[in-house]
């Protein structure tokens, strides 16, 4: 293993009701497993749902000084109000995962860009929208290998009530298999 330094910066978008602050606490405490330095934060309007929302998540190897995501290394977005609001700050070659189920108009030239219907995906293959969040989250970890599959596993197992286990182990290998099966324009 090298001792290179290491920091990623991943913004979680959307809106209220979208699990995007719980999909950010998993990944923060995916890197936790892995003894990694993390940060994870969040901001939501003021509807539970709806009203816009957002979760950061930083992870490193070394110390960092600044707690919340400033130039992304990733962005989540699952609304096109969130991708309009935090793309400018998507650096150069980044990584962007959009939901095109909503975000329908995206103009990044110089970023990776990911775009599936996740919500409509969750609904068609698992009945619910509810774990779109994972979908996605499995998705970012299996294109990016921030963490490792187990370790977001084992975060998912410790985070999530017993009672939604196992949809949202569903929702994981979906996430994982869409994400091998995405094939790039480029």
């Amino acid at each position: 293993m090298t001792n290179a330094i290491f920091k990623k910066e991943i913004r979680f978008s959307g809106s209220g009701g979208q699990g995007l602050i719980t999909a950010g606490i998993i990944l923060a405490r995916a890197a936790v497993i892995e003894k990694h330095r993390v940060t994870q934060t969040q901001t939501y309007g003021p509807e539970s749902r709806g009203g816009a929302s957002r979760a950061d998540v930083i992870i490193s190897n070394a110390e960092f000084c600044y707690p919340e995501a400033t130039r992304f290394d990733v962005l989540i977005t699952l609304t096109q109000e969130a991708y309009d609001r935090y793309s400018c700050n998507l650096k150069d070659n980044g990584i962007l995962i959009a939901d095109n189920t909503s975000v329908k108009n995206i103009t990044l030239l110089d970023s990776v860009v990911y775009e599936l219907p996740f919500t409509d995906i969750a609904n068609q293959k698992l009945g619910t929208s509810l774990p779109t969040n994972i979908i996605t989250l499995a998705f970012l970890v299996r294109k990016t290998k921030v963490v490792s599959e187990s370790s977001l596993r084992q975060a998912i197992k410790n985070f999530i009530k017993p009672h939604y286990f196992a949809l949202n182990l569903k929702a994981l290998k979906l996430g994982f298999k869409l994400a091998d099966e995405y094939k790039s324009d480029s």
